[in-house]
């Protein structure tokens, strides 16, 4: 089996960042031969180990809640239950496997996601399953699919660039607007932001290298939403993919739920993750007393993860997670046999103007 170069994996790392830094910023911080980054980039995006999206930054553009699902489905009903969440319109990311089935949904109000979450439950498609309902103004979710931190801490990088990138806390250029509408009202933002959205689509449609997806090139408008945060460039890593690196490889995920406990706060359950457990989750929700996290990790029996503080082993997670949540359920899977249905299209939101 083909193994990840010390290279390949800090360019990895770094692609993951999605900072703002240009290239020659990047190279400089990885202190490796230019060329060898560029064959590096390329060859992560050509294998499939890395993805560019553009990601709407939710209240500018009228999206008030956004759904996160994870259920349980029955075994002679989980075909079903992708091919109905996936017709959902504001359905975004739909990862799904025998042992459960995840699901992310913007949504224009609370009334919308409220009668979407019944309507999935009522179809009987499910033998369990939770919801947790997110405001996007303030900070309920605070990392969004950030692979970052979970790759820098099994490749042994030392430390993060910019881990956790989260969806949505937008400050408004002017608080008394009012965003009802699902797009901007000025029609150059909404095309620059549709354009921006399907650019990974069309992009690979029109045969363009996946590596030049990014936003270097972009026209003045588009890069000016990214300026403004009304949109996000996000470099996504495919666990199921990109191949092991010193004997270690992200080949389980593993989803928990659980509710928080009465007078603690949800950020403190991150800190002792991240801080004393050592475990960096890419997904990380709170709404209505609920947490949904999502974690990568291995499989019994692989290479131990490097430890940057050999003297102190880190806390068990489960005892961070009853600090600070009841009713928790863990559910875990092999990446490999997760389907990506619906893999991160924020394009089924905004349609492109016909030129």
């Amino acid at each position: 089996m083909r193994t990840l170069t010390e290279a390949e994996a800090r360019v990895i790392a770094a692609m993951l960042a999605s900072s703002t830094q240009g290239e020659r910023d990047r190279l400089r911080r990885l202190r490796v031969p230019r060329s060898t980054y560029h064959a590096a980039r390329r060859r992560a995006y050509a294998e499939g180990w890395l993805r560019d999206r553009y990601v709407p930054t939710p209240t500018p553009f009228g999206w008030q809640r956004i759904r996160f699902a994870l259920a349980r489905p029955y075994a002679d009903r989980f075909g079903e239950l992708l091919d109905a969440w996936s017709q959902d319109p504001g359905c975004v990311v739909l990862w799904g496997s025998s042992q459960a089935v995840v699901g992310v949904f913007f949504h224009r109000d609370v009334r919308s996601a409220v009668a979407s979450e019944r309507e999935s439950v009522s179809r009987g498609q499910t033998a369990w399953g939770v919801t947790v309902i997110a405001d996007p103004r303030v900070e309920s979710i605070p990392v969004y699919f950030d692979f970052e931190g979970a790759w820098g801490h099994l490749s042994g990088a030392a430390g993060t660039l910019s881990y956790p990138h989260g969806l949505g806390a937008w400050i408004e250029e002017n608080p008394d607007a009012d965003h009802t509408e699902l797009a901007p009202a000025d029609p150059r933002k909404a095309w620059a932001a549709a354009e921006l959205l399907h650019r990974p689509f069309t992009s690979r449609d029109g045969g363009g290298a996946p590596h030049l997806v990014g936003p270097l090139g972009l026209a003045w408008s588009q890069q000016r939403l990214l300026a403004t945060g009304w949109v996000t460039h996000r470099v996504l890593l495919d666990p199921a993919r990109v191949p092991p690196f010193a004997g270690r490889t992200p080949d389980q995920v593993v989803w928990i739920t659980g509710r928080v406990r009465p007078g603690t706060a949800p950020e403190r359950l991150f800190d002792r993750l991240t801080r004393e457990c050592r475990v960096f989750p890419f997904l990380y929700v709170v709404g209505d007393g609920l947490v949904l996290l999502g974690a990568l990790g291995q499989a019994p029996g692989t290479t131990p993860e490097p430890s940057h503080d050999p003297g102190e082993a880190p806390r068990g997670v489960m005892s961070a997670l009853k600090d600070s949540l009841e009713s928790i359920e863990l559910v875990q899977e092999g990446v490999g046999q997760m389907e990506y249905r619906v893999d991160h299209r924020y394009d089924r939101l905004m349609s492109r103007r016909p030129t």
